[in-house]
């Protein structure tokens, strides 16, 4: 297993409804990322997602829901990038959303990068069958590979740049895809404002899609479609299975993380045969 070395404590605002949190990320002899909130645990495993409306929520759904956790996809991604596979987040306040920080991976990867770590990422059998998720226009295929995984996907938005767009991941740019920040349409901003969410975002952290162009500069190009292989490592992870140790080929058609997440049921119960 792959922890954390010692404690590392952080301070943020959620994205969705912009409350402070601090959270404290302690390291674990047990395998799993758990999520401590008030006197409830949270398992980070696909079972426990109740919503992927506007970002990825998980509850202890075993426990009737009782407790919260919002906004895990980046975080979670975080983590299957430096291959951590056991920790425990103790949230130190009331809110429920993890820290948006710069809308991608980037700041959780420097935050564990200058705690260090301990153990070694436990190696997983790779991926030995096709897993295919097909649902209206959109659609996911992973496939065995022979190789380091894989991940290409194509996104259709309604913007010149990012009209049927593929973009990949592969042993070269993986800073592109840890950097690339959240994203999202500049006018539907004041309509989920005005009906409670999207409180936290600010031009720091979320790329906005104008008609012809963006809010901020880009950090690389077509930002916005990476940010989407980033949601997929995230939510993938929800498996309990590393998508990045999988030695798989990942093809995605214009999905969001309500899909990435039916297909992560797929997968697990593939993998776990």
């Amino acid at each position: 297993m792959k922890t954390l070395k010692s404690n590392l404590t952080l301070n943020g605002a959620g994205l969705m409804f912009a409350a402070p949190v601090e959270i404290t990320l302690k390291p674990s002899d047990k395998k799993g990322i758990r999520f401590f909130i008030q006197d409830g645990i949270v398992e980070a495993k696909v079972e426990n997602v109740v919503s992927t409306e506007h970002c990825v929520i998980l509850a202890d759904v075993e426990n009737g829901a009782k407790h919260k956790i919002a906004l895990v996809e980046h975080f979670m991604a975080a983590c299957a990038i430096k291959g951590i596979d056991a920790l425990d987040v103790h949230f130190n306040s009331q809110g429920f959303e993890m820290p948006i920080f710069d809308g991608s991976a980037k700041k959780w990867i420097e935050e564990f990068d200058k705690i260090g770590y301990s153990g070694s990422t436990d190696e997983i059998e790779p991926l030995k069958s096709v897993v295919t998720f097909q649902k209206n226009n959109s659609s996911i295929v992973i496939m065995p590979a022979k190789e380091n995984t894989t991940i290409t996907y194509s996104v259709n938005f309604n913007h010149p740049d990012l009209r049927q767009r593929w973009v990949n991941l592969d042993e070269n740019n993986i800073n592109e895809i840890i950097e690339a920040r959240t994203f999202g349409y500049l006018k539907d901003l004041e309509k989920f404002q005005a009906a409670g969410y999207s409180k936290g975002v600010t031009i720091e952290n979320t790329v906005g899609l104008t008609d012809d162009g963006y809010t901020t500069a880009l950090r690389s190009e077509f930002e916005p479609a990476k940010h989407k292989i980033l949601d997929i490592i995230g939510d993938l992870y929800l498996t309990g299975y590393n998508p990045l140790k999988l030695k798989a080929n990942i093809l995605v058609k214009e999905a969001g993380h309500g899909y990435h997440v039916e297909c992560a049921k797929i997968l697990k119960q593939i993998l776990n045969k």
